[in-house]
């Protein structure tokens, strides 16, 4: 049984369509990516999800109980089960650390009268000694911990990132996305990050869904979706900063690697096989604790050099495919 269900779900804003026919299964445990350029439809899925937008049609089901439809958003109970991070950190400036946790405590069920399990969750999230703290003299990976701490208070058992490290430097954005896995692995959070970076979501995630022009073009494992992208705005978001204009009209080949190949294919290409190749692109993930990877080469100029490096691959047991510079931009 899925924990969150969304089925068929659409959004207009007047006469402009911003979500159409979005379905989705979002298993407990899962750290789900959604995928997209700006205006996707990305942020307006997760206001959704929250109850903060009514779906024009379509529905949202928690545990199997329409949550959220076109006359139907979800309760208090149900909001405290799915809590939200924001890019802006979204904490009060005239409340320290501690007091921004505890706000989780003033307007929920549960209580905190002695600040017992606000201390806690700071202490959770790396900033026990920074209860006292107000958010001016908090770094921005300082603000998205107490931000965490806070969604944590009423015990949610789904977490919603809409774009939360996107202010956040590189280094930074990396503890916090390795923050969001512990809690992941360590409480069985199950998450839904947002993010117009590829690099977020494969950092975490187990599951991807892209979103382009309002619809889900593609979704499904990581693996399956990064090793093997169909869509041109998959490739557009798994190859960008990577394959670049120097990328002539000659033939290339694309190299991939399921977790089983530990040799060094590319010496032992120009070794073994006597051939001179190119690299355009090269990239490697640890996904679910497997090495994935793959290259991009030009391939030779004469014909039966690219039939002796096909066979080659074929000898190595290496999966390959024949590309075109129009199919990675």
């Amino acid at each position: 049984m899925s924990l969150l269900r969304i089925e068929h779900l659409q959004k207009k804003f007047g006469d402009t369509l911003v979500l159409d026919d979005i379905s989705l299964d979002i298993e407990k445990g899962d750290v789900y990516g959604i995928l997209g350029l700006s205006g996707a439809g990305k942020s307006t899925l997760v206001r959704c999800i929250n109850g903060l937008e009514r779906p024009t049609s379509g529905g949202i089901y928690f545990k199997d109980q329409l949550i959220s439809s076109n006359e139907t958003k979800p309760d208090k109970k149900t909001r405290e089960k799915i809590a939200m991070i924001f890019q802006g950190f979204g904490l009060l400036e005239q409340r320290n650390a501690l007091d921004n946790v505890h706000l989780a405590y003033e307007v929920g069920d549960e209580k905190d009268p002695d600040k017992s399990k606000s201390r806690e969750l700071l202490k959770k999230v790396g900033l026990e000694d920074k209860e006292s703290s107000y958010p001016s003299e908090l770094s921005g990976g300082q603000k998205q911990r107490v931000a965490i701490a806070r969604a944590l208070a009423l015990k949610p058992e789904v977490l919603l990132c809409d774009e939360a490290t996107s202010a956040l430097d590189a280094e930074t954005s990396s503890q916090i996305l390795a923050l969001l896995k512990q809690l992941n692995q360590e409480i069985g959070l199950t998450i839904i990050i947002i993010s117009h970076q590829m690099s977020v979501i494969e950092d975490i995630s187990n599951k991807v869904a892209i979103i382009d022009q309002a619809k889900i073009v593609e979704q499904g494992y990581l693996s399956d979706v990064f090793l093997n992208p169909q869509t041109q705005i998959a490739k557009r978001l798994i190859y960008a900063g990577h394959v670049n204009t120097k990328l002539d009209d000659e033939k290339l080949i694309r190299l991939i690697f399921n977790g089983d190949v530990d040799s060094p294919i590319i010496s032992n290409i120009v070794q073994e096989a006597g051939i001179l190749v190119s690299i355009y692109y090269a990239d490697t993930k640890v996904i679910e604790e497997k090495v994935y990877g793959q290259l991009i080469l030009k391939l030779p100029s004469y014909k039966k050099d690219i039939d002796k490096l096909e066979k080659y691959l074929r000898l190595k047991k290496v999966t390959y495919k024949e590309v075109s510079k129009n199919e990675l931009v």
